[in-house]
């Protein structure tokens, strides 16, 4: 499809302002549904969407032709690594993925960096390696591990999106996992906050050691049963029940949860949840020996369970669909050997995720509408990313041209992440993302992204240069 994004001059038409830029296409998905429409921006922000023909004199115009203009994805889980683990990832490299994925936010994980995001002093650290290289903006999560509970009320201040914690060992010794105790804690203070907590719920009883051939995924599989998932989503909705405390489970692997989920929402618990695009996509049964780039935890389960995935999607119960963007080094994957026991539990998917999905998601007869639902509407709802997530007037103009026919094969060689290793090399997708604007700018266009970066750092900066002050003694030159 070949999609115009030179700049015509359009015939007189009344409008209230004269805007910067104005992006037209016959499919446009807005929150009233796909349809024709002219988005006005001025100054990076949605000023109207008005009839394709509504159109000012002199408005530089875009015309995006055949192809649908989305709202910026909004990832919120990403795993930078940076500082600490730059050699993993870093925010230069995972923005331009992010970017050219039609992604124009991430929340960035706490844990995986070192330090882990876990004291404001920290959260310092995460902002000053990201200042001047993000190419998309980038909020923050906070961590909640044993022994950080008086420091979550400074991160909610500081302006974190909200705070992870792990039920489960963590893979990095910098982040423990809560305990039935701490998990009581963490949930009394930010009750009172209002604070998200979002949780990896396995629970560790339930987890069993590996036996079996090392190269097979069913081996890994065995050892990580659903019954984990469900035992310590289970704990958590009763522990947050307690205290009223907004709980989201991330990256939920086994559909086998989905009762309880739906039985707490129905009851009027907050709580939401989210899963992947490796969930929904890829089956146990069709992991090939030795193929460790499948690794993740939890981890990919049958082809029956993904069906159920999907049901969740449908009916609600599951909100949101976002990357868990957690790449390592190829030696780290066990590449080499193709140990499942070994490799590192990640998937690096941050610039593939709205190609998979979608075309996943269109044969199984879902929409564009959906496509932009779960993965920019409530994405930016969960954080409370308000400017974010739609095309609608008030909203930053972040936007994407989408070709949601184009087929193509992946080549790992010509993503942006730092290392070209992902289960989905060779996969044969539909849709390619052909622009991104982030704010009204072109961040990529013509399979390149922009030589500079433009991205923002995202939080409540009043209360994040307050709480700065506080511990800038404690940061010293260094952190800063």
């Amino acid at each position: 499809m070949r999609t115009s994004h030179t700049v015509s001059r359009m015939p007189d038409r009344r409008h209230p302002e004269t805007p910067d830029l104005v992006v037209r296409g016959d499919r446009v998905v807005t929150p009233e549904g796909v349809r024709p429409a002219a988005v006005h921006v001025a100054a990076g922000v949605i000023r109207a969407v008005t009839g394709p023909g509504e159109v000012p004199a002199g408005a530089p115009v875009v015309e995006a032709g055949g192809a649908v203009v989305l709202p910026g994805l909004v990832d919120t889980h990403v795993h930078v690594n940076e500082p600490g683990r730059t050699s993993w990832e870093g925010f230069a490299t995972a923005t331009r993925a992010a970017a050219a994925g039609g992604v124009t936010t991430i929340v960035d994980m706490p844990l995986n960096s070192i330090p882990p995001t876990t004291t404001v002093a920290a959260l310092a650290a995460a902002r000053a390696a990201a200042e001047g290289s993000c190419w998309v903006d980038v909020g923050f999560w906070g961590g909640a591990v044993p022994g950080n509970t008086a420091d979550l009320a400074a991160l909610d201040a500081a302006g974190v999106l909200g705070f992870k914690c792990f039920l489960v060992d963590s893979g990095v010794e910098e982040f423990p996992a809560l305990d039935a105790a701490g998990l009581d804690a963490a949930l009394a203070a930010l009750a009172p906050l209002d604070a998200l907590l979002i949780a990896h719920a396995e629970d560790p009883a339930e987890l069993r050691a590996p036996a079996g051939d090392p190269r097979r995924h069913d081996t890994w599989l065995a050892s990580r049963p659903a019954a984990a998932e469900e035992r310590a989503i289970t704990a958590l909705l009763a522990a947050a029940a307690r205290h009223g405390t907004r709980v989201h489970v991330v990256h939920l692997s086994a559909a086998s949860a989905l009762p309880a989920l739906a039985e707490a929402r129905a009851a009027g618990q907050r709580v939401t949840a989210e899963t992947c695009p490796h969930y929904l996509t890829l089956a146990a049964e069709d992991v090939p020996d030795g193929a460790t780039a499948c690794k993740c935890a939890p981890p990919i389960r049958g082809a029956d369970n993904r069906d159920g995935l999907w049901a969740g999607l449908a009916d609600g119960t599951i909100d949101l669909v976002v990357s868990d963007h957690s790449p390592s080094p190829p030696e780290g994957k066990r590449l080499d050997t193709g140990d499942f026991l070994g490799a590192w539990g990640g998937i690096s998917s941050l610039q593939l995720g709205l190609p998979v999905v979608w075309t996943a998601a269109s044969a199984r007869g879902f929409g564009l509408d959906d496509l932009a639902r779960w993965m920019a509407a409530a994405p930016a709802a969960l954080v409370g990313l308000d400017a974010k997530g739609a095309i609608a007037p008030g909203r930053d103009a972040d936007l994407v041209l989408f070709d949601p026919d184009a087929t193509w094969t992946v080549d790992p060689a010509a993503l942006e992440h730092r290392h070209p290793v992902t289960p989905y090399a060779g996969a044969r997708l539909r849709g390619r993302v052909l622009a991104t604007y982030l704010r009204g700018a072109r961040v990529v266009g013509d399979r390149a992204v922009a030589p500079e970066p433009a991205g923002r750092l995202l939080g409540r900066p009043r209360s994040w240069a307050a709480a700065l002050s506080q511990v800038a003694p404690a940061l010293g030159g260094g952190a800063a």
